[in-house]
């Protein structure tokens, strides 16, 4: 009994001992930690720290050629620049019979993209590249027929894999798909000609 208390007692001695120890590198590991996150978080450009954030995004479309596409990102999401040609343009009255909502009367869209090619240039077009059905990410399908994997019929749009959608060169969604609405348009202006803020609302008046 007695040599059990005694080593009883010389063991909460090197318990305490032990817990210090544990404490003490807890804390230094923090500190280390934090040192490493700061300068991370410090090394981030201005323009990453407020598209991480959700702020509005300047994009330069001056290389943007007729009839390509460039992709940004804006909260997480990305927006679709789209240049269409004047066939591209011509298709769009064309599709109107075979999509559910051609006058885009559903808020899909500012006030001021609220109209036949549902942007505010009309070769210039805005749309956040997400399908309305569950998420996923179309591909553009722009060749008119059915060279890309397409009907015959294809006026040339939007494809999304995952579940079949398909969406007009404005982002409108045709009859009898998945997909329940257009795609949206994001908020964004122009603050010159080939200047284009997402994010922010254009200014109408």
């Amino acid at each position: 009994m007695t040599n059990s208390c005694v080593s009883c007692a010389a063991a909460e001695p090197m318990d305490a001992k032990r817990r210090q120890l544990l404490i003490a590198t807890s804390i230094a590991g923090a500190v280390a930690g934090a040192g490493i996150a700061i300068p991370l978080l410090s090394s981030m450009a201005p323009s990453e720290r407020a598209r991480a954030a959700g702020a509005p995004v300047e994009v330069d479309i001056a290389k943007l050629a007729p009839g390509a596409i460039m992709t940004v990102e804006w909260r997480g999401k990305p927006v679709w620049f789209v240049h269409r040609t004047t066939q591209m343009l011509a298709a769009l009255k064309a599709a109107e019979p075979h999509l559910v909502d051609p006058q885009s009367t559903r808020q899909q869209q500012p006030a001021y993209a609220t109209n036949e090619h549902r942007s505010i240039k009309p070769e210039i077009m805005v749309v956040i590249g997400i399908c309305t059905h569950l998420g996923c990410s179309p591909t553009d399908k722009f060749k008119a027929g059915s060279e890309q994997g397409m009907a015959a019929d294809w006026p040339g749009g939007f494809f999304c894999p995952c579940h079949g959608s398909q969406f007009d060169l404005a982002g409108r969604v045709f009859k009898n798909m998945p997909a329940p609405t257009n795609l949206e348009v994001p908020p964004h202006k122009y603050l010159a000609e080939t200047k284009v803020v997402v994010g922010e609302d254009q200014s109408v008046g």
